[in-house]
C-alpha cells in the first residue's frame, strides 16, 4: 500500500462513495381511479402501500409529493403513518420528492421529513435553483445537516438556470447525485421531445451536465420513460444472452425502446434512472448493472494485469485484445459500478479493494471520483 493511501486512512464506505440511486421507482401515494372517477381513500392507499412496500425490486423508491401528487396533505399523512412500518432491513433506499423551494407545500414537506427522518435516505428537490439559484440547495443542505441524519439531497435540473448553476449545486457535500428532469427541461427550452428519441434530442444538455458532474465527482440520474411495455421481463434474465433472447421472443416495441435508452444512459456513466412503472424496473436494472459474466471477465482482466505487473504500466494480450492501464481502469470501474448497485459478491468486492490499494490516489480519482479520495 502506498504511503498515506486513502484506503488506509478512511472508512471503506466513504472511499467507495456509498450505494448509487440505481433504478428509482416512483411510487404513487394517493392514486386516482379513472374507473371510479375518484381518488383512493386513506384506508385504500394504506392497504396498497402495505401490500407493495416489502417486495420492491428497485434500488430506490421515490415517494412523490410534487408534480405527480394531487392530494398532497393526504399523501403526507399517509407517509407519516406508513414509512415507520417499512422494515428497517429493507434492501431499497427511500427518497421523497418535495415541492419547490420556499413554497407553502415545501414547508409542509420539511415538517413531514423532520418527523420521519429516520425512515428517509434521500430528499429530491424539484425545480432546484430556478428562482433563488444555488442558495436553495445551500439552505436545504444546512437544514438537513441540522437534523443530524445521514440524508442526502438530489437536486432536479429542470431549467437552463439550474444547468448553469450545476457546478455550484454539486459543491455541497450533501449532494451526491443530481437528476436530469428531461420533460420539464425540454419544456423550458421549447424542445419537442419524442418518446423514442429524447436522448438524442437532449444530448447536448446531457453532455454538459455529465461533464460538470464528472469534474465534481458526482453522479447523474437519467430520464423518465413515458412508454409502458406490456410484458415484464423475468427477473431470472440477467446475462446478456438471456436478455437478448427474451427480448427477441417476448419484448414489444416499447420495451425495446426503454431498454435501449437505459443501456445508453448506463454507457454514458449515469448512476441512476427513474421509472414510473414496475414493469420498467428489471429491464432497466439489467441495462444498468454489470452481469455476472461481465463481472467475472473484469476480475480475470485485473488478475492478468497483476500477474504481468502491468497495472500501472505495460500492456497484455487478453482474449485477443491488447489491454493497457486505461482498460484495467475500466475493468475496475465495472466492479465498483456493480458494488454501487449492490450486485457484487463480497469476495469480488475485497478483490477490487485490494486492486485499489495498489493504485496511487490520483489514479483512483480518475477511475472512481465518487468517494472521498
Amino acid at each position: 500500500m502506498y504511503k498515506d493511501h486513502p484506503l488506509g486512512n478512511l472508512d471503506e464506505g466513504a472511499v467507495l462513495g456509498g450505494p448509487w440511486p440505481g433504478i428509482q421507482l416512483f411510487y404513487p401515494l394517493v392514486k386516482y381511479s379513472p374507473a371510479l372517477g375518484a381518488y383512493e381513500s386513506m384506508d385504500q392507499a394504506r392497504a396498497r402501500m402495505r401490500r407493495h412496500s416489502h417486495g420492491i425490486q428497485a434500488h430506490t423508491v421515490v415517494f412523490d409529493l410534487e408534480d405527480g401528487c394531487r392530494q398532497k396533505a393526504m399523501s403526507r399523512e399517509l407517509l407519516r403513518h406508513e414509512l415507520p412500518r417499512i422494515a428497517p432491513e429493507r434492501k431499497f433506499q427511500i427518497a421523497v420528492r418535495i415541492n419547490p423551494f420556499r413554497t407553502e407545500e415545501y414547508n409542509e414537506d420539511l415538517s413531514l421529513i423532520e418527523e420521519v427522518a429516520d425512515c428517509i435516505d434521500v430528499i429530491v428537490l424539484a425545480k432546484a435553483a430556478e428562482v433563488h439559484g444555488a442558495a436553495e440547495v445551500r439552505d436545504l443542505s444546512a437544514w438537513v445537516v441540522g437534523l443530524g441524519k445521514d440524508i442526502t439531497i438530489q437536486p432536479i435540473i429542470e431549467h437552463p438556470r439550474a444547468l448553469k448553476a450545476a457546478p455550484e449545486l454539486m459543491a455541497f457535500p450533501t449532494v451526491k447525485h443530481v437528476v436530469f428532469g428531461t420533460h420539464d427541461f425540454a419544456r423550458a427550452m421549447a424542445i419537442h421531445l419524442t418518446p423514442k428519441n429524447w436522448i438524442a434530442e437532449l444530448r447536448t444538455y446531457l453532455d454538459i451536465l455529465l461533464l460538470e458532474a464528472r469534474i465534481a465527482g458526482k453522479g447523474v440520474i437519467g430520464g423518465v420513460e413515458v412508454l409502458i411495455n406490456h410484458a415484464p421481463m423475468p427477473e431470472a434474465c440477467v446475462e446478456p444472452g438471456d436478455v437478448r433472447s427474451w427480448m427477441e421472443l417476448h419484448g414489444d416495441h416499447d420495451l425495446h425502446v426503454v431498454f435501449q435508452h437505459a443501456l445508453a444512459e448506463a454507457q454514458m456513466g449515469m448512476t441512476g434512472k427513474p421509472v414510473i412503472h414496475p414493469k420498467h424496473v428489471h429491464v432497466c436494472k439489467v441495462a444498468f448493472t454489470p452481469s455476472p459474466m461481465q463481472i467475472r471477465r473484469n476480475v480475470e482482466i485485473l488478475k492478468a494485469a497483476l500477474e504481468a505487473d502491468a497495472l500501472l504500466g505495460g500492456a497484455i494480450t487478453f482474449e485477443g485484445e491488447m489491454l493497457d492501464p486505461a482498460m484495467f481502469g475500466k475493468a475496475l470501474q465495472g466492479l465498483l459500478r456493480a458494488n454501487a448497485l449492490k450486485a457484487l459478491a463480497d469476495a469480488d468486492k475485497q478483490f477490487a479493494l485490494d486492486v485499489m490499494k495498489r493504485l496511487p490516489a490520483h489514479v483512483l480519482r480518475v477511475n472512481w471520483p465518487y468517494g472521498t479520495i
